[in-house]
């Protein structure tokens, strides 16, 4: 008995031979290119930037607010919770920052050849990894933490 399976994955290319065509990549062997999920970062980046930016409305509104307000959240901020919340605001930040002047770039006509997508991705994550180090590593230094 023939499986009907078989007979799916077969085609007639334009000159009327017969050929396998090929099953769809499977999740365990396709590999994302870098500038795919640079991509879905990006728009992941903004939104958790619009999120970070919610936060710092809240934390002005307390400062406006008095001290009891103020130190509530400070509190917050400065819990385990709050500081890996502001640590991915910052890598949002550098990451979006970043991404965006590499669209610019892109709009400008420079970058957009094959042989330098890549690169210029790796550099973008890069540079948002060193440039979060940075700050934090900065701002540690300057609190004595």
């Amino acid at each position: 008995m023939t499986d009907l399976r078989d007979a799916l994955h077969v085609a007639k290319t334009t000159d009327g031979r017969l050929v396998r065509r090929p099953l769809s990549p499977h999740i365990g062997i396709y590999r994302w290119p870098v500038t795919m999920l640079s991509s879905i970062l990006n728009r992941a980046t903004g939104i958790a930037l619009t999120a970070g930016t919610l936060l710092l409305v809240w934390w002005l509104v307390a400062a406006a607010a008095g001290p009891a307000a103020f130190a509530g959240v400070q509190a917050f901020l400065m819990s385990p919770l709050g500081l890996l919340v502001l640590f991915g605001w910052t890598a949002s930040l550098f990451f979006h920052f970043l991404s965006g002047l590499r669209h610019l770039a892109w709009d400008l006509g420079y970058g957009f050849a094959k042989p330098s997508l890549n690169p210029v991705t790796w550099a973008v994550l890069g540079g948002t990894a060193l440039g979060t180090v940075v700050v934090w590593a900065t701002a540690y230094s300057k609190l004595g933490g």
